[in-house]
């Protein structure tokens, strides 16, 4: 094996074909998959080569599945609640962390220690001590010399990178207000089977429970959250909302949220989340400037119809292959990045808007970040990752949600 000059920290080697960047996936399932076959793809964008040399779930079937798709040997296929540690131990340049957010924290952690470069995908927890650790992990991964890209690929799409680029350049003026939304069908949902056991069930079902996913508010509307997070440069101040269930099927989360983000300086951003059938739907944002508006990925215009000139973005058109064509770029050439705290802040921000829905009350970024005795500092969701590597866990009692003032 012949290591490859100005791959820092890499075990990247040459074959007669070039380079070959090596892959390995916790989390097999569809977003695991894909983000394998989006590396493939960027790799080939680069001139280089991506293999998966090694991948884990904690169903064998899915294991085997990918396995077989990726052509990677029986004896790199790890299964379980614990195959993931043995997935750390095998020669990898880059990790892949696709499994429920509930594990997210635990595998980030260990890939770290393994001084693997990691494609993390959002949300990064789904409770403020894991999102915390998150954070923690970060700064590690930092002294390290370690990349890490997250998933929220907006941020690897040429339009956001150009509407973002010109906002930052006063294009709108100073934002002043702005909604953001992600209302949408109902996801899929899981049926417990007769053999499953309380373990395989949560896994299963893991978009119907919060302590498997932190809720839609958190696992799918963190997109928008980053994104006024993005465009504002911070994250909010507080939140104040409410939400509810209504028709889901299974697990214990809200079917719907409304929350106002304050994110100081007097700007407040409205955000509507939800995911129900037979409604209407509408996965867009819009931010407003003293001096102009932007809509989404869509349109940037200004008050005075002042013709705006959009800042010219070196960024493929796929973002899901061009958030690992910018991390293998980094890892060849150069200079490191490390998205974990912006995403970790995006997830915070969630995990804000939801226990502000939970509870009817107000809570601050000081609550879940640095005040250690507000009532949500500490607050970690049961059963946790370690749990499950325990033994068989208890299932949160279904159809029971919190309610706001009680």
């Amino acid at each position: 094996m012949t290591v490859i000059p100005g791959w820092m920290g890499s075990t990247a080697y040459a074959q007669s074909g070039g380079t070959v960047l090596k892959l390995a996936t916790v989390g097999c399932g569809g977003r695991g998959k894909g983000a394998m076959a989006n590396a493939i793809e960027a790799a080939g964008q680069l001139g280089i080569q991506a293999k998966v040399v090694a991948v884990c779930d904690y169903f064998a079937d899915r294991t085997n599945e990918a396995g077989d798709k990726f052509e990677v040997p029986p004896e790199m296929r790890f299964t379980g609640p614990l195959g993931y540690q043995e997935l750390m131990q095998v020669d990898a340049d880059v990790v892949i962390l696709a499994t429920p957010p509930i594990f997210r924290p635990v595998h980030l952690a260990a890939a770290v220690a393994a001084g693997r470069h990691v494609f993390l995908e959002k949300p990064v927890a789904v409770d403020p001590v894991g999102c915390r650790q998150v954070m923690a992990i970060a700064d590690e991964a930092k002294a390290k010399g370690l990349n890490i890209i997250a998933g929220t690929q907006r941020r690897h799409e040429i339009k956001y990178l150009q509407f973002a680029k010109a906002v930052e350049q006063g294009a709108i003026g100073t934002i002043v207000s702005g909604q953001i939304y992600w209302c949408q069908s109902r996801l899929w949902y899981k049926t417990r089977e007769e053999n499953d056991s309380n373990n395989d069930y949560l896994v299963r079902n893991w978009v119907s429970f919060l302590e498997m996913s932190g809720d839609h508010i958190v696992e799918q509307h963190v997109h928008q959250i980053d994104l006024a997070n993005w465009f504002l440069g911070r994250p909010p101040v507080s939140a104040v909302g409410m939400g509810s269930r209504a028709r889901r099927v299974t697990g214990n989360m809200y079917d719907q949220f409304s929350v106002e983000f304050d994110y100081g300086e007097g700007c407040t951003i409205a955000s509507m989340s939800r995911q129900i059938s037979g409604c209407w739907n509408r996965v867009d944002a819009q931010f407003v400037g003293t001096e102009g508006r932007v809509w989404d990925n869509r349109r940037i215009a200004r008050y005075d119809k002042a013709e705006i000139e959009l800042p010219q973005i070196d960024s493929g058109d796929k973002p899901y292959v061009q958030e690992h064509v910018d991390l293998q770029k980094a890892i060849l050439n150069g200079p490191t990045v490390n998205e974990a705290q912006q995403v970790a802040e995006s997830t915070m921000a969630g995990l804000m808007g939801r226990i502000a829905a939970y509870t009817g009350q107000q809570v601050t970024w000081d609550d879940l970040v640095n005040k250690q005795d507000s009532p949500w500092y500490n607050l970690a969701l049961s059963p946790a990752a370690r749990d499950f590597e325990a033994g068989d866990v208890p299932i949160p009692q279904e159809d029971i949600v919190p309610l706001p003032g009680e």
